[in-house]
């Protein structure tokens, strides 16, 4: 019998199409129709392995979480493991940005997610949080991550900064001084998270014994 002539359907190929039709097309983008045309199959012949689209979007959510390193929030030291572990959280979502409309509110239920979650709340509590307060640095975390991830703050002003004078002084001044710092709108944007960042560590550095 001959091979056949086009790759077999997996849930893993699926997933990974999916993916890519949400990186390219957005969230609202991601159909049936849509991923099968990128597959090159019947839409039909995805349900064999994927049984509607929210069973497509669980493995969309499974394949991000898998992106996110988890490693450092086992590290000793709960402040840099908390900084790095934030990084790369950020880092995965600034790679697949159109997914966090997708995924923000999806209710969390893949036992990778909840091995993160986990990880990240035995961090806070061996830092020396309070159960309560440990949920609530986690919540502070994901909107600063995924915010940032969404919207880039400094990309939204179009015009060059001295194009705001005269009329919005402050303005002018304040993206002239940061795009000095280099880095353009992006380097704008990545500090402006680190500094958050670190807000947000200084405030669970002072709830800690």
């Amino acid at each position: 019998m001959g091979r056949p002539s086009r790759a077999l359907l997996t849930r893993e190929r699926i997933a990974l199409a999916a993916l890519q039709v949400v990186d390219e097309d957005g969230a609202d983008g991601l159909t049936m129709r849509a991923l099968a045309e990128r597959l090159g199959v019947k839409a039909a012949s995805l349900y064999n392995h994927i049984q509607s689209k929210d069973a497509l979007v669980d493995t969309v959510s499974e394949l991000v979480n898998g992106e996110i390193d988890h490693t450092p929030l086992g590290d000793p030291d709960w402040r840099a493991g908390l900084a790095a572990y934030a990084r790369g959280y950020r880092a995965v979502f600034l790679r697949h940005p159109n997914a966090v409309a997708l995924l923000a509110r999806r209710r969390v239920e893949a036992a990778s997610a909840l091995r993160g979650y986990d990880a990240l709340l035995a961090l806070l509590l061996r830092a020396g949080l309070g159960p309560a307060d440990a949920a609530e640095v986690a919540a502070a975390l994901d909107y600063l991550v995924l915010g940032s991830a969404l919207e880039t703050f400094a990309a939204s002003f179009t015009r060059a900064p001295a194009a705001y004078r005269p009329e919005y002084p402050a303005l002018s001044d304040a993206l002239d001084s940061s795009f000095a710092r280099g880095g353009g709108a992006t380097g704008l944007d990545d500090r402006g998270f680190e500094l958050g960042l670190g807000l947000l560590l200084d405030g669970v550095e002072r709830r800690t014994p």
